[in-house]
């Protein structure tokens, strides 16, 4: 599948998981099969605006957020989506933790002589 349907799915699931829903909970909540919600979540299947609609209804999930910063590209733009789709399915502790050393690793650079 496309990389916008495995973006797309990677973050229904990790806001899914992070609202403590099962996928069956999702999919009650949005009229939808469950094995549907499944199949979007691994990129497997191109939702249609109606479907992602009901599922951002059923998480509280804005679809403007749902699509923010999806459209990559150039090679360093789907890179940096890449890095986004790893680190949105953390925990948000996990997530503060990876900020902190991408964030490290930027100042090292800055202030070394560090190359690559």
């Amino acid at each position: 599948m496309s990389d916008i349907a495995q973006i797309v799915g990677d973050r229904l699931r990790a806001k899914r998981r992070e609202m403590g829903y099962s996928q069956e909970k999702v999919a009650e909540l949005a009229g939808l099969h469950p094995t549907y919600i499944g199949q979007l979540e691994r990129g497997e299947k191109n939702a249609t605006l109606e479907s992602i609609e009901k599922i951002c209804l059923a998480l509280d999930y804005p679809m403007s957020q749902l699509f923010e910063n999806i459209v990559a590209k150039k090679k360093s733009e789907n890179i940096a989506n890449q890095c986004y789709s790893l680190i949105i399915n953390q925990t948000v502790n996990d997530q503060e933790a990876l900020l902190k050393i991408i964030k490290d690793i930027i100042n090292y650079k800055q202030n070394s002589n560090y190359r690559i």
